[in-house]
C-alpha cells in the first residue's frame, strides 16, 4: 500500500473556493497533489459572457485563478483541452433535447461524461500520473464491505448538497473519487480559506448556470413558430419556437384574457405545438424513467418507499417503484408532483444515500 506521500491525487480545479480548498486540504494531509483544469470554451460567437457560467468567454479568468491557486498551494497544475469533447457530450446533447421538446440537464452530463470521465482519461493518456481524482463537490463516497459496493451519499451541508448531479457515476468511478467537502459546511470552508490567505476566492461569484448567457436562445437554433393550444384543443395564439418553453413555465406565454394563469402542460415537437392550461393540470401521479443508472442494486430497494427529486431545486417526494425493465423504471408518487418534466434528471434516494436515477421520459 502506498504512503500518503506516494499517493498522487489529481484535483479538478475550477478557480473557485471549493476546489481550491480541496487541493489545499489534501496537500496539508500529506498527499502528493496536482491540479487539473479543463478547458471547454470554444469561442462560440453567440455567447457574450453576460452572466456567470461554466461555458463562456470568462473561462479564461477561472483558469488564471486555478493556476494562481496551484502556485500558492505549491502544486503542479495542468490544463486539459476538452473543447471538442464538451461540444459533443454537452452542447450538442443540450440542443438536440430542446429541439425534441424536452428539457435537459447539461450539468449531469458534464459531470458523468466530462469531469469524471474524459477529463481523467485524457489527463492519464497525456502522461499525467495519479491514483485518485478529487473535486470540491458537496457529496460523500463510502465503501460498504458487506455488499462490496461503493455508495454515494448527500453532502453534510444540505444547503449545498450536489449528489443530484452525480447519480450517473459508476462503481469504477466512485472507487477512485475523493470529496473532501462532503463532510464540511460551506461556512466553515470560507473561514478556512480566509485563514489560509485565500480571501479573494471566498469573494468570487459562484457559477449558477452552465453557460454564460442571459437566455438559452443564444445557444439554441431559432425555432419555427407554431400554435399555442389549451388543454381542450382550442388555439389561443402562436409561439416563436418550442425551444423557448419548458413544462410548468408561466412567463412569456403571451396569451391574455384568461380567468386564471396558464402554464405549459406539454410540448409536442412533432406537431410543433405548446399545450397550456391551469396549474392544477400540471401535476402528475406517475413518471416513466429511462437510461437508469443504479448505484444501489434495484433488488435491494424495490419494495422500499424512496425519496425522489424530479429536478435539482425540488423538494424530495416519497414514491414507490411500480415496475422495472432493464434500464427503465416507472414510479408512483405518494402525492402528485408539479411539472415532472421530460428530459430532466430524476434521482432516487434511500435516506441520504443515492440509489440511482435516470432521465424522465413520460409523465402521467
Amino acid at each position: 500500500m502506498k504512503t500518503k506521500k506516494e499517493t498522487i491525487i489529481a484535483v479538478g480545479m475550477s478557480g473557485g473556493v471549493d476546489s481550491t480548498m480541496t487541493a489545499l486540504m489534501l496537500k496539508n494531509k500529506g498527499y502528493n497533489v496536482i491540479g487539473l483544469t479543463m478547458q471547454i470554451w470554444d469561442n462560440n460567437p453567440n455567447i457574450k459572457g453576460t452572466s456567470d457560467g461554466c461555458y463562456g468567454p470568462n473561462e479564461k479568468y477561472g483558469i488564471i485563478d486555478a493556476k494562481k491557486a496551484a502556485k500558492m498551494i505549491g502544486i503542479e497544475h495542468y490544463i486539459i483541452n476538452l473543447q471538442k469533447e464538451y461540444q459533443k457530450a454537452v452542447i450538442e446533447y443540450f440542443k438536440e433535447e430542446y429541439q425534441k421538446g424536452r428539457t435537459p440537464n447539461p450539468c449531469v452530463m458534464c459531470n458523468s461524461k466530462i469531469k469524471f470521465g474524459l477529463l481523467i482519461d485524457k489527463a492519464l493518456k497525456s502522461g499525467i500520473k495519479f491514483d485518485y481524482f478529487a473535486t470540491g463537490h458537496y457529496a460523500r463516497v463510502s465503501f460498504d464491505k458487506k455488499r462490496n459496493l461503493y455508495l454515494l451519499k448527500k453532502g453534510l451541508d444540505k444547503t449545498k448538497d450536489q449528489s443530484y448531479f452525480l447519480y450517473r457515476l459508476k462503481q469504477n468511478q466512485l472507487a477512485k473519487i475523493i470529496f473532501p467537502m462532503g463532510n464540511k459546511k460551506k461556512a466553515d470552508i470560507k473561514l478556512f480559506a480566509k485563514k489560509h490567505g485565500f480571501s479573494e476566492y471566498v469573494n468570487k461569484k459562484e457559477s449558477q448556470n452552465f453557460v454564460e448567457c442571459d437566455s438559452y436562445s443564444e445557444l439554441l437554433p431559432s425555432g419555427k413558430p407554431g400554435m399555442i393550444i389549451d388543454y381542450n384543443g382550442k388555439v389561443l395564439g402562436e409561439h416563436k419556437g418550442i425551444t423557448n418553453y419548458t413544462l410548468g413555465q408561466r412567463k412569456n406565454i403571451n396569451i391574455g384574457g384568461l380567468k386564471e394563469p396558464y402554464y405549459v402542460l406539454k410540448i409536442n415537437a412533432k406537431k410543433n405545438s405548446i399545450v397550456v392550461g391551469p396549474r392544477r393540470l400540471a401535476f402528475f401521479d406517475k413518471v416513466s424513467v429511462k437510461n437508469v443508472n443504479w448505484i444501489i442494486p434495484f433488488d435491494s430497494i424495490k419494495k422500499k418507499k424512496i425519496d425522489v427529486k424530479v429536478r435539482y431545486g425540488a423538494k424530495s417526494a416519497p414514491a414507490v417503484f411500480v415496475s422495472k425493465n432493464k434500464d427503465k423504471a416507472v414510479l408512483k408518487f405518494d402525492k402528485p408532483q408539479f411539472a415532472v418534466t421530460p428530459g430532466q434528471s430524476i434521482v432516487f434516494y434511500d435516506k441520504d444515500y443515492v440509489v440511482g436515477g435516470g432521465i424522465i421520459d413520460k409523465n402521467e
